[in-house]
């Protein structure tokens, strides 16, 4: 059985008669605790049943222990502080998602972290020796470069460091940098793992007993801790990820070939595309070639004309929910030209998708 086919029963192949089928939501910060506490919850900062139901599928899916946390950068704060120390050394991507480097300009620095930058296409050039922790982001966000992974994650290890990859764009029904040999996964599961628009979560994976020690408590001094009813929400969309992650995937590679033929459109980045420079790496270490695109157009203008005038794109920040959504990365400050369009296809019917945003790009 699949990993997924088994991930729908994890729960009702353990039900006792008259149990419900649903997950239950359970909203309290205290327990009954009479007499000694041990095995049992005990103090809605440290465990809840919600989450950890969450956690088993999570688990289950990325074949590693995992912890979930309020947010993706909750996540990626919490591998970053149970890994680095003061003058330890961290490389991460110069083109990535732009808040891992604002976490690690502002805050980590200032605690005596030694921070270099790289840009995805170049990650490799200079090596790894030095570096205690080597973060990575394949493909990179917004602009879907990619990383060879296993060739990193051998060199890091050879080196004596220890690598964090963000999987957030493919989820692990997409990618799978665990068995790639990456020591640490991180994502924020605000997008396809949730996929509804309505929560903010994030997880940490890994096969490595005191990196997981060391993030279990982060979470529980710190308080980052999910909310039960977030929890609640993302166990329910994490049922129905791999129907939805296949009807996007489907759809980014059709629109991505037709958009590559479209007039308005100057440039597009999209990995399952073959003249795509991420293609190959993508075809050796992915499963699916995602459903987020680029397209850049002529100008600024034009780029918001395009996105506004279209029916079925929301024009939001984020990505992977069931709705196509789309923006200027420019304006958050990315490195990137300012009409270009970062977009992040939904569940959409293609063939109506895709007339609306032909219509759009017509109108031009």
């Amino acid at each position: 059985m699949s990993k997924t086919g088994e991930m729908l029963h994890l729960r009702g192949n353990t039900l006792h008669a008259g149990d419900p089928v649903a997950l239950p939501l359970t909203q309290s910060s205290m327990f009954h605790l009479p007499g000694a506490p041990d095995g049992l919850p005990t103090y809605g900062r440290v465990d809840n049943p919600t989450w950890q139901h969450l956690e088993h599928v999570l688990a289950h899916l990325e074949d590693a222990p995992c912890l979930t946390f309020p947010s993706g950068m909750g996540a990626i704060s919490a591998a970053l502080f149970a890994t680095l120390k003061s003058g330890s050394h961290l490389l991460i991507p110069s083109d990535g998602y732009y808040v891992t480097r604002v976490l690690a300009d502002r805050f980590l620095s200032g605690l005596g972290v030694s921070v270099t930058e790289r840009p995805t296409t170049t990650f490799t050039e200079g090596g790894f020796d030095g570096f205690d922790v080597v973060f990575v982001e394949s493909p990179s966000n917004p602009g879907l470069d990619m990383m060879d992974l296993p060739a990193i994650a051998q060199a890091v290890r050879d080196a004596g460091g220890i690598t964090i990859a963000d999987n957030t764009t493919l989820t692990p029904l997409g990618q799978r940098p665990l068995d790639l040999g990456i020591d640490v996964v991180v994502a924020s599961d605000t997008k396809a793992m949730g996929g509804h628009s309505d929560l903010l979560m994030g997880h940490v994976a890994s096969r490595d007993p005191q990196i997981m020690e060391r993030v279990e408590e982060w979470r529980r001094v710190s308080g980052a801790i999910p909310g039960p009813h977030e929890a609640w929400l993302l166990h329910r969309g994490l049922e129905t990820l791999d129907v939805r992650l296949d009807r996007m995937c489907s759809s980014a590679q059709v629109l991505a070939e037709r958009l590559a033929e479209h007039p308005a459109v100057k440039h597009i980045r999209y990995p399952g595309l073959l003249g795509d420079p991420s293609h190959d790496l993508a075809k050796a270490q992915t499963s699916r070639f995602g459903f987020l695109l680029s397209i850049t157009l002529e100008s600024e203008d034009k780029a918001e004309t395009f996105i506004n005038a279209c029916s079925m794109l929301r024009p939001a920040t984020s990505f992977g929910g069931v709705h196509s959504s789309a923006e200027r990365r420019a304006r958050w400050g990315d490195d990137v030209d300012p009409a270009f369009i970062r977009l992040s296809v939904g569940c959409e019917p293609v063939e109506e998708l895709w007339y609306a945003i032909e219509a759009s790009l017509n109108a031009l």
